[in-house]
């Protein structure tokens, strides 16, 4: 089993801690990620997630770092997290 990496980025402002395992103990790559604010991301509206990958996935996007901020790339452009922003930015009466 490979030692967990911790990583803190940062994502369109938000701080995301990001805890990579290579290897757990189910022979799969681990990785988390927590906002310390709890701000929706969206990946997650929790503030956490834990995803379980192939072995050499992360290493392939070329680590954890990158990894995640192209998988928040990516997912920001979903209808779903586009709606969100737009709705975010507007003052609402209710």
């Amino acid at each position: 089993m490979d030692a967990a990496r911790i990583v803190m980025i940062v994502w369109e402002g938000i701080e995301i801690e990001v805890t990579y395992k290579p290897k757990d103990i189910l022979a799969m790559s681990h990785l988390e990620l927590r906002i310390p604010s709890r701000a929706r991301i969206p990946v997650t509206e929790t503030g956490y997630r834990s995803e379980y990958l192939h072995p050499g996935t992360v290493e392939d996007a070329g680590g954890p770092q990158a990894y995640v901020v192209a998988w928040l790339d990516h997912m920001a452009q979903s209808r779903e997290w586009q709606d969100h922003v737009v709705t975010s930015r507007q003052l609402s009466l209710f």
